[in-house]
């Protein structure tokens, strides 16, 4: 069994900001394979599928980003599931908007949504899809500002074909393994 966490904040007025681009990605996942966000516990709204053959729980946790690892802790310890078998969608700012990033463990490279998961499940070995979402141009911009701003009508384009690539990153990934995805999604 594996849990697909899509990384975000709950609020309506966070809907299409960059931090926001885990919870997209994972709804995009869930209407390509039929899964439905019916469930409300662990502090998340989750649903349960089938991916490849493989169960899956797709998890939107609702804790605001700095406290994902809470809510990931509760599905992780009540399911059973290993961190290895964790895949977290979520922002980078480090990358170029619409690139793609998949890496099988690693630091939360400043990402606050990661430290609280690297925290709550004490392993960094858990997979992450990272979402270029780019950086601010300007040095003097605020960088809290940046990632909770709106993609511009080019970017938002940009970004379809990218959660497109992340959603077949994960069914690649359950088949095939992630080595496999990496070697075809990363850009």
């Amino acid at each position: 069994m594996y849990i697909i966490a899509g990384l975000g904040n709950p609020e309506k007025k966070y809907e299409n900001t960059r931090h926001n681009i885990g919870f997209e990605a994972a709804m995009h996942l869930c209407d390509q394979f039929g899964i439905k966000l019916n469930k409300s516990k662990f502090k998340a709204v989750f649903g349960e599928g089938y991916i490849g053959g493989e169960k899956v729980i797709v998890a939107l946790p609702q804790t605001y980003m700095n406290l994902s690892g809470d809510s990931l802790y509760e599905l992780c310890t009540f399911y059973k599931v290993p961190a290895e078998n964790v895949i977290v969608l979520h922002d980078d700012i480090s990358i170029e908007c619409g690139r793609l990033r998949i890496r099988s463990k690693g630091s939360a490279g400043g990402h606050n949504g990661l430290k609280s998961i690297i925290s709550r499940l004490g392993s960094d070995k858990f997979i992450r899809i990272k979402i270029g979402v780019g950086a601010p141009t300007h040095a003097d911009y605020d960088l809290a500002d940046y990632v909770l701003g709106k993609f511009s009508p080019d970017e938002k384009k940009i970004l379809e074909s990218v959660t497109d690539s992340a959603v077949k990153s994960v069914e690649c990934m359950i088949r095939s393994g992630v080595d496999k995805a990496m070697n075809l999604y990363n850009s």
